[in-house]
């Protein structure tokens, strides 16, 4: 049996994705049969749905936007401590050069 390639990672529209949560929450068609229909994985189309209702506030978790927030606080905190170790090095050096 041969294995099943990895998929391309793509990437959505904020737009396209609402769409596809809209379709899913008409209840004509399943999130399988939607997923199916657009070529997308159904785990995919289910975490849509998922975060669009904690985004409602249907259901707990963190909005887009506090999503969002943290990724970029995650992202400063790295640069940060990054930072903080270059000076931590730099006075190290120094240090040794003036003894």
């Amino acid at each position: 049996m041969g294995k099943k390639k990895p998929r391309p990672r793509r990437s959505f529209t904020p737009e396209f994705k609402a769409e596809i949560v809209e379709l899913c929450r008409r209840g004509d068609r399943s999130i399988r049969e939607v997923a199916r229909d657009f070529d997308l994985t159904e785990t995919a189309v289910r975490q849509w749905v998922r975060q669009a209702e904690i985004d409602e506030g249907q259901r707990d978790g963190l909005t887009s936007s506090e999503r969002e927030e943290l990724a970029a606080l995650r992202r400063e905190n790295r640069r940060l401590r990054e930072d903080v170790d270059v000076l931590k090095r730099a006075t190290a050096f120094f240090v040794r050069e003036t003894r």
